[in-house]
C-alpha cells in the first residue's frame, strides 16, 4: 500500500477504483465495502484508492462538540487498511474549504481531476460536498459526463452485517468487548507510551505498565479488568510513500486495568497492563494492547488486602481464558 498525506501528492491513475469515508474502526461493515472495491478493481485491471480524512470531519465542522470518540487512531487505521489489501491510501487534511465544495466541484476536481476515478464504490448512505448535499444521485448524474461508473453497496448487504461504528462504540462503552470484537472482526486495541506510575502495583506483587494513550479522542472502554495481549512496537511515522508496518516484538499475554483505582483514592483515569512472566524495563516504549475478554467492572475494596485477594482471582480468570478453560466464578 502507498500512502499520500495530501491529495496534492497523488498522481491521477488510469483506472482508479475509489471509495471515500472516515472508515473509523475498519469494522466488518467497512470490510464488505473494501472487498467489493478490490473485486471491482480486479475486474477492470485497476487499482484501489481509499480517500479518508484527518482530522475527523466532525472535529472541524463542529469544534464545540467534543463528544466524538475514535475506535481507531490514525496509525491503527492505516495498519488495518494495509492489512485489508488497499493499493493507495490518501489521508487528506479535512478543512472548511474542502467541506465547502459543491457536489459537482467535488466530483470534477477531486474524484476526476486529482484521482482519475473510473469507478466509485460507496455505501448506501454516502454523502459528500457542502452541507453533505451530495448523494448517489449526484454521482449518477455526472457519471456519463466524466466517464466513470458507480457501484452502491445495497442497504440490505450492509444490514446483513448489522454493524456500524456507533454499535462498536456502544459495546466498548458497556465493556461488552466480545460483541465489539465480533463487530470489528479483530480485537479492539489501545496504543500508547509506557510512562512511570506510582509503583503501587509493584509493591503489591502486580507490577504494571502505565499507558499514556496518544490520541486524545480515542475511545477508552468501560472501566474494569480485561484479558489482554500486548506488543511492544516501533513508533510508526505516516508519511507519503510505501507503507512501513510497525514492527512488533515481545507479544505478551496479561491483565489489563482501566479505572480510577478507587481503593487507593485514585481520581484520574489510569490504563495499566500487568504482563505475565515479563520483567523487562519498557519505560518510554510504545505498547499496543489488544483487548480480548472482559473480566469484571472496576470496584472499591475495604482494604488493600481485599484488593490483592481480588486481583489473584482476576488473574486466575484471565489465565483460564487464555488456556481455554471455563472461567471460575
Amino acid at each position: 500500500m502507498k500512502i499520500y498525506r495530501n491529495l496534492e501528492d497523488f498522481v491521477p491513475l488510469d483506472r482508479a477504483v475509489v471509495t471515500i469515508g472516515t472508515f473509523d474502526g475498519v469494522h466488518v461493515g467497512h470490510q464488505k465495502i473494501l472487498s467489493t472495491l478490490k473485486e471491482s478493481a480486479k475486474a477492470i485491471n485497476g487499482e484501489t484508492v481509499l480517500l479518508t480524512f484527518f482530522p475527523h470531519p466532525r472535529m472541524i465542522l463542529h469544534p464545540e462538540d467534543d463528544s466524538l470518540r475514535l475506535i481507531s487512531d490514525i496509525e491503527e487505521k492505516v495498519q488495518l487498511l494495509a492489512d485489508a489489501g488497499i493499493d493507495h491510501l490518501i489521508i487528506t487534511p479535512f478543512t472548511r474549504d474542502f467541506s465547502n465544495q459543491s457536489p459537482e466541484e467535488y466530483i470534477r476536481d477531486v474524484l476526476i481531476g486529482k484521482i482519475g476515478t473510473k469507478k466509485i464504490v460507496i455505501g448506501y448512505d454516502h454523502r459528500f460536498g457542502k452541507d453533505r448535499q451530495g448523494s448517489l444521485k449526484d454521482l449518477l448524474d455526472h457519471a456519463e459526463i466524466y466517464g466513470y461508473t458507480v457501484e452502491q453497496i445495497p442497504e440490505q448487504d450492509i444490514n446483513d452485517v448489522a454493524v456500524s461504528s456507533t454499535k462498536v462504540r456502544e459495546a466498548l462503552i458497556k465493556g461488552d468487548i466480545d460483541a465489539a470484537n465480533k463487530y470489528l472482526g479483530y480485537p479492539f486495541q489501545l496504543t500508547g507510551k509506557v510512562i512511570r506510575g506510582n509503583q503501587l502495583g509493584r509493591n503489591i506483587g502486580y507490577p504494571t505498565a502505565n499507558l499514556q494513550v496518544q490520541e486524545p479522542h480515542k475511545l477508552i472502554p468501560a472501566y474494569g479488568i480485561y484479558a489482554v495481549e500486548a506488543a511492544i512496537i516501533e513508533p510508526m511515522e505516516i508519511r507519503t510513500g510505501p507503507y512501513q508496518p510497525a514492527l512488533a516484538e515481545h507479544i505478551v499475554k496479561g491483565m489489563g486495568y482501566i479505572g480510577t483505582r478507587p481503593t487507593v483514592d485514585g481520581v484520574s483515569r489510569s490504563i495499566e497492563v500487568h504482563l505475565f512472566d515479563f520483567n523487562e524495563d519498557i519505560y518510554g516504549k510504545i505498547l499496543r494492547v489488544k483487548f480480548l475478554h472482559f473480566i469484571r467492572h472496576d470496584q472499591w475494596f475495604e482494604s488493600m488486602q481485599e484488593l490483592i485477594d481480588q486481583m489473584e482471582v482476576d488473574e486466575k480468570k484471565v489465565k483460564a481464558f487464555f488456556s481455554g478453560k471455563p472461567s471460575m466464578h
